[in-house]
């Protein structure tokens, strides 16, 4: 299903849609889970209040109920759970919102440059920007309580994504690395660096045991968050992969050639898995760049550079189809807030981890491969 026409923003959280990350449980969480009317958040002149607008309805019946106005540039990233919106922005502003009332609660104002992404639970908020800080903030019982608790610094090229849960923080760059922190910041430094991207990283999705990861390289790798050990290198897209998530089943991909990918999480944690056994569906309706998805075991919600947002129903896509491969040729400078800053990224290029382990069971799958072996690459 195609929803009316609509200009998507950019981050990976909470929405797909407009959002930045995510925090797994069964599936994805319910506030990651695409809405049936999510509230838009509109760069606005910052003198405009947030006064109540007329409802507008589209041709599909879904109704715009409120704008949220204040971020006098983009909006990047966002992420909601209740009444609690927090929104980045290319303004290097991060803004808490009271969804019952539209009020602006409180103005976060360390980074320098555009927040890029964010993400939020259990009352601790890290951001990240393209000054290569990420901000880790501890949240009180009202939003209004909120005080940063450190920067973390390492990162020589923009910070594009962060994941986080009890135990790490993930986050991912233009230097072509992903760095492991403790989230307690005990200490503050990487415990741990996963290099083997031959690019900027521009999507990530953290859920213990794995990180999944996808890069301007095109492709995109499966990681151990313990050992650094890469599991597999899945390659198949075009462009860029701008967008990705993964259950305990699947991982879904989006790239700037408009495809969408979904491939199957336990056959890439397999050694033995042949390389055609991967990709088990090729979307490609979209026009334009995929930059945002989310997913579960019904629909995949996806957002494009061609003002659209598609609703899949993951019940009745046939799985031997293939869409066309007609590829979109994408314009070189990137509109939707991702940063790919290689040349200010010096951070020498490191050959993936070829450590041999036993990969352990996919979250919310029982048992796991009998073996593993150097990172496997696929073709499709």
């Amino acid at each position: 299903r195609r929803v009316g026409s609509t200009v998507p923003t950019t981050s990976s959280s909470s929405r797909p849609l407009a959002a930045a990350g995510d925090t797994p449980e069964a599936l994805t969480p319910a506030s990651e889970q695409p809405p049936p009317a999510p509230a838009v958040v509109a760069p606005a002149e910052p003198a405009s209040p947030n006064q109540p607008e007329a409802a507008q309805v589209d041709s599909d019946g879904y109704q715009c109920t409120q704008v949220l106005r204040g971020h006098t540039g983009s909006v990047l990233c966002l992420q909601y759970e209740g009444n609690l919106l927090i929104s980045g922005s290319s303004d290097s502003k991060v803004r808490l919102w009271d969804l019952s009332t539209g009020e602006c609660l409180h103005i976060l104002d360390k980074h320098h440059e555009a927040v890029l992404h964010l993400r939020f639970h259990n009352n601790v908020l890290v951001t990240c920007s393209k000054d290569r800080n990420i901000a880790v903030w501890d949240m009180g019982p009202y939003p209004r309580d909120i005080q940063l608790r450190t920067l973390l610094t390492g990162h020589r090229a923009a910070v594009n994504v962060v994941d986080f849960d009890e135990r790490y923080i993930v986050s991912a760059s233009g230097d072509r690395t992903i760095k492991v922190w403790k989230t307690d910041t005990s200490i503050t430094t990487p415990v741990r660096t996963l290099s083997g991207h031959r690019r900027g990283i521009a999507c990530l999705q953290y859920r213990a045991p794995y990180v999944v990861s996808g890069s301007s390289d095109f492709t995109i790798r499966i990681w151990d968050i313990e050992t650094g050990v890469c599991f597999r290198v899945l390659e198949g897209h075009d462009e860029l992969v701008r967008c990705i998530r993964f259950d305990g089943k699947r991982i879904v991909s989006g790239a700037y050639d408009g495809k969408i990918k979904v491939w199957d999480l336990k056959a890439a944690l397999n050694p033995r898995s042949r390389t055609n056994q991967l990709c088990i569906r090729t979307l490609h309706e979209h026009t334009g760049r995929v930059f945002r998805l989310q997913f579960d075991d019904f629909q995949i919600v996806s957002s494009s550079h061609d003002d659209s947002i598609l609703i899949w129903d993951f019940t009745q896509l046939d799985s031997d189809s293939a869409a066309s491969q007609d590829d979109e040729a994408g314009a070189a400078e990137n509109d939707d807030g991702f940063v790919n800053d290689e040349a200010a990224a010096a951070a020498a290029q490191q050959p993936p981890n070829n450590a041999t382990r036993r990969p352990p069971a996919p979250p919310g799958a029982g048992g796991g491969p009998s073996q593993a072996a150097a990172p496997q690459r696929s073709p499709h």
